[in-house]
């Protein structure tokens, strides 16, 4: 008798109830280790640097790197977070020491989860550095998508289209037109090659004050780009899949690097699928910059910004003050939105 192929949706299922289980397997494990306040040093700051499942590296004043629990109270922990921490008398298991408490961030990025909500990836960042490229395919709804994000969180972005090596005479031109739709509503954009070394100077003086983050689909080159600013760390490099397109997952953790010359540079997972069904639509409209001029001025206040009677945005569009490509992307994110919750309220019902 044949197989009955598994939809995503229960391979998801799969995935995430293996990933938990082993979650309160180390979960269990690591209950044995007891700080008791006689163990521990001091408390002290200190940087995550990593984060994964159950523990943190924590980054000392000095530099040194210590790999720590998280106590039970603390409900979120990620790279870049500025926390108070104690160092243990002795390793434990393998564990330095503890962390106590997580410091007001600057600000946050987050991800919504099917399983988990919404999940924060980041925090304390001074700028997103969305990753694109021609293979996979260029797209500007995946580059809004991530711009709403941004917009959400109040953090600047910059456009990188990697891989330039990849085009012809032509396709350098129309790409470089395409991104012009960003320049001409203030968003900085670069277009490098990790592999030619096209701009990568000027990319490696962006990053040098500050904290970046680089995000982007899987197989745009995030990992190459981060082994020819740090070539001694070796990210493992995925290859795009030949079936498919799509780049392989080749990052497990988020990780905080410094830079030689100066800032520091979150590497986080690989984002496939980046949703926002977490956000309304009034947080999405907002997420598109040069929508703001003209919003509330439409006829009517329940307008819908398709084909109602005195649109102000659709007559921005047609005044060539908002390009119709964001406009009809703005529009496919609405409906996306729309079907989301229709599905996850079908799921949950």
């Amino acid at each position: 008798m044949a197989k009955r192929k598994l939809t995503q949706n229960q391979q998801r299922r799969i995935q995430s109830n293996n990933t938990k289980v082993l979650q309160r397997y180390h979960r269990k494990q690591k209950a044995d280790i007891d700080w008791s306040d006689e163990m521990l040093d001091d408390a002290q700051e200190g940087v995550i640097v990593t984060r994964y499942s159950v523990h943190a590296d924590v980054e000392n004043a000095s530099g040194e790197i210590f790999r720590c629990n998280l106590r039970r109270t603390l409900s979120s922990v990620v790279v870049g977070d500025r926390v108070i921490w104690h160092k243990g008398n002795e390793q434990l298991q393998g564990i330095s020491g503890v962390i106590e408490a997580v410091l007001p961030r600057k600000n946050e990025i987050s991800r919504p989860d099917y399983y988990d909500g919404l999940k924060v990836i980041a925090a304390n960042i001074d700028r997103i550095i969305i990753v694109s490229a021609v293979l996979p395919a260029l797209s500007l709804n995946i580059i809004d998508r991530y711009l709403v994000i941004c917009e959400t969180a109040n953090i600047p972005a910059v456009i990188v289209l990697n891989k330039t090596d990849l085009l012809t005479p032509e396709e350098y031109e129309n790409a470089a037109h395409q991104l012009q739709i960003y320049q001409a509503i203030g968003y900085q954009t670069m277009m490098i090659s990790a592999k030619s070394g096209e701009n990568m100077e000027n990319f490696t003086a962006l990053l040098s004050e500050g904290t970046s983050i680089l995000v982007g689909q899987s197989g745009v080159g995030k990992s190459s780009l981060i082994n020819h600013i740090l070539p001694d760390v070796q990210a493992q490099i995925g290859e795009v899949s030949e079936l498919s397109g799509l780049g392989q997952h080749t990052t497990t953790s988020s990780r905080l690097y410094h830079l030689k010359q100066g800032g520091d540079l979150i590497d986080s997972p690989g984002i496939r699928e980046f949703g926002l069904w977490h956000l309304d639509q009034d947080k999405i409209t907002k997420g598109y910059r040069e929508f703001q001029y003209f919003l509330g001025t439409c006829k009517f206040r329940d307008c819908k910004h398709e084909n109602d009677p005195g649109c102000a945005l659709r007559a921005a569009v047609e005044q060539g003050k908002i390009h119709p490509l964001r406009f009809e992307n703005y529009h496919r994110l609405i409906a996306g939105l729309q079907e989301n919750k229709s599905q996850r309220h079908f799921s949950t019902s």
